[in-house]
């Protein structure tokens, strides 16, 4: 019984490190003289857009309200101590 090859979903063939190396079947030396990153255009609707933005405010949000609270409580106790 052969098993079926399962897909891997975490494979998104993004990369991380510039794969445009010499003596790699794949390597193209005139993308040294353009640049690093092939730009690609992203057709994004101006809802999802906004989606994105809520979404990242929302990831970050705690953190920002973390340390404005932190440093107001600096603030407070240094002006409590000084004074």
């Amino acid at each position: 019984m052969a098993k079926k090859k399962r897909e891997d979903d975490l494979d998104t063939t993004t990369t991380f490190a510039d794969m445009n190396v010499d003596g790699f079947k794949w390597y193209d030396p005139a993308m040294k003289k353009r640049g690093n990153r092939r730009k690609e255009k992203l057709d994004v609707s101006r809802k999802e857009y906004w989606a994105m933005v809520k979404g990242m405010i929302l990831a970050i949000g705690p953190y920002v309200l973390g340390a404005v609270l932190v440093f107001g409580g600096l603030i407070a106790l240094a002006y409590l101590w000084l004074s």
